[in-house]
């Protein structure tokens, strides 16, 4: 799709962002989009592949190689290249509920699959993506469109999240009766409070959820479902019920004094960071906002070095951190593909985010440190946290296992000065209190439980899909099982299903 010699007559382009030392200054989004005519070129540069591996979604290496969604990819890159942008929107809608999301925060396994990208760079799949939804919002094309018929069934969805979402409005669509319950104040679960602003500002997640409102789908805040809010209540009012509450349970740092004041879960600090600034919308100068846990002035530890632990990274800094160390357990890795690690493969490369980058441009150096960990946090005569002993870490094989794992070097610990921690060591799956008040069976990974590639639990009625059935994964990852997991419930509730 595209033009035939578009790849070879038109570089890469994406949108630029603007300069870490200039960004840091607010929380919104820093992208400007490229203009029509430019983003034409970029669909140009699809190259007609008899085997599209970007739309692909297969697991390979153990990780997704395309996308998930299986986005007809080619071919709305042709129609932006043809400048019908109204068909393109109408191709993307057919495999993606939420394409503003995923425009914004995938990590676009599918690039890393392009065709364009084996011996070159690959067509900017993510933007083209954005900027068809963009368009479609911006020309009046997308407006509510609520079911002409209605089947009389109800579904309770627990959860907002990206899956939970998904699921509402595809059943929403067939004409079942659906209603949201999230926990939180404010709707969109993990998109709303778990994701900073300046990746995925919220007001394209209420502007998303207004036209669900007058689609017909009912939402409930504040509503913690099996903690407060009754469980066998939800049971008998509904026909069927999707447990979408996500893997919200973190992974702790069982280490000594690990109870000093000053340590949190990432998702704690990130969320009170978002709820403060959404409160504090009238406010120009971010200064002012007097965040419930704030960085400023403070030497930041960052544990974990993921997405999350990236976005503690770039909050911090904004919130005026003096210093940020980020500490991974891993080896740093390559910069380019290694031998066994060959395309379409998710590329195992080093990777340096939005977060990074504005740690070196203002302190001069990359924050993380590779193959470390803590070993012990020391707290003052108030019982804050002051210092953090940090051990490094070696790779070893362990023949028992079958894998390599990393143990610590005797005699390497040193300390590090720190006033705030924050703990981003990634999730353990579900919320026990959701699972035991539906009754459903988890895995041994505390994740609810079903037959593979299957959504129903061991409970009539009830299914489950996102992070709380696969465990902490990718935004695109959750719509899909999402979409799936309306298809299970609509055909358990009218016997067959004409959901995609």
């Amino acid at each position: 799709m595209g033009k035939p010699t578009g790849f070879m007559e038109y570089k890469r382009a994406v949108s630029p962002a603007q300069r870490p030392k200039e960004r840091i200054k607010h929380f919104n989004e820093f992208h400007s989009p490229l203009n029509m005519g430019q983003r034409r070129c970029q669909g140009a540069r699809c190259m007609e592949c008899g085997v599209p591996f970007c739309q692909s979604g297969m697991i390979l290496g153990g990780m997704a190689s395309g996308c998930p969604l299986n986005n007809l990819i080619p071919e709305w890159n042709d129609l932006i290249y043809r400048g019908n942008m109204q068909q393109a929107l109408k191709r993307l809608f057919k495999t993606n509920n939420f394409p503003e999301f995923t425009g914004r925060v995938c990590p676009a396994p599918c690039e890393a699959a392009c065709t364009c990208g084996l011996n070159g760079d690959p067509v900017t799949i993510k933007e083209n993506e954005l900027a068809i939804i963009e368009y479609g919002y911006a020309n009046g094309y997308i407006k509510p469109e609520p079911p002409a018929i209605r089947t009389g069934k109800k579904v309770a969805v627990i959860g907002s999240g990206p899956a939970g979402l998904a699921a509402a409005d595809q059943l929403n669509k067939r004409g079942h009766l659906v209603t949201v319950f999230e926990r939180s104040d404010r709707i969109g679960g993990l998109l709303m409070y778990g994701i900073p602003n300046m990746k995925l500002e919220k007001q394209f997640i209420e502007r998303r959820i207004s036209i669900m409102k007058e689609e017909g789908i009912t939402f409930i805040t504040g509503a913690n479902v099996g903690a407060g809010y009754d469980a066998e209540s939800v049971l008998n009012e509904f026909d069927s019920v999707i447990l979408a509450c996500g893997a919200s349970k973190p992974r702790d740092i069982n280490v000594p004094g690990r109870d000093s004041k000053g340590i949190y879960f990432a998702v704690d600090y990130l969320k009170s960071a978002t709820k403060d600034i959404l409160e504090a919308a009238n406010v120009t100068n971010y200064e002012d906002i007097n965040f419930t846990i704030s960085a400023r002035g403070k030497r930041v530890l960052v544990i974990g070095g993921g997405d999350t632990g990236n976005d503690c990274v770039g909050t911090s800094i904004r919130q005026g951190a003096v210093s940020v160390v980020q500490l991974e357990m891993m080896p740093k890795p390559p910069l380019s593909r290694t031998e066994d690690n060959p395309w379409p493969q998710w590329p195992k490369v080093l990777k340096t985010d939005y977060g990074q980058e504005e740690a070196i441009a203002v302190f001069g150096h990359d924050p993380r440190v590779f193959k470390t960990t803590v070993k012990e946090f020391i707290p003052n005569e108030k019982g804050e946290v002051s210092k953090a002993k940090i051990v490094r870490l070696e790779s070893r094989y362990d023949e028992k296992a079958k894998r390599y794992v990393m143990e610590e070097i005797p005699g390497s610990e040193y300390i590090e000065d720190v006033d705030l921690v924050l703990i981003a060591a990634g999730f353990l799956g579900a919320e026990n209190y959701v699972a035991e008040a539906f009754g459903v069976e988890l895995d041994g990974r505390s994740n609810v439980k079903t037959e593979a590639g299957k959504y129903q639990t061991n409970v009539d009625k009830v299914f489950t899909a996102g992070d709380m059935h696969r465990g902490q994964s990718l935004v695109v990852w959750a719509i899909r099982e999402g979409r799936e997991v309306a298809r299970a419930v609509d055909e358990y509730l009218m016997g067959y299903s004409n959901l995609p």
